[in-house]
């Protein structure tokens, strides 16, 4: 499955309102962000947990559906977005500033 094939079947599974509004996919977005977090928290402190980290994958999935509604919201496709991401990461290496601060590094 491509990026582009679960975006379009993610969708599938959104209520129609909250496709017009990128402030409830980012709300989501962080929220879940939020629950890895938190979950990861867990697993340092040393509490019992079945799967730990099965368990971060699965919030990791709901990341991923915020995500694509996002990228919905906004009318673009999480293909072009992971290739935007990986020709900046390449320029930066290139040249030689990878680590720093500052979206324009």
């Amino acid at each position: 499955m491509t990026l582009n094939e679960y975006q379009e079947a993610a969708m599938k599974t959104a209520k129609p309102q909250t496709l017009t509004t990128a402030a409830y996919m980012i709300l989501g977005l962080n929220g879940e962000a939020g629950e890895i977090a938190n979950k990861f928290k867990k697993i340092l402190r040393g509490d019992e947990i079945v799967d730990p980290y099965g368990d971060i994958a699965k919030e990791a999935g709901d990341v991923l559906w915020y995500l694509a509604g996002l990228a919905e919201v906004l009318g673009v496709n999480l293909e072009d977005i992971a290739q935007n991401n990986l020709d900046k990461l390449a320029d930066r290496k290139r040249r030689g500033a990878i680590e720093g601060f500052g979206d324009d590094r």
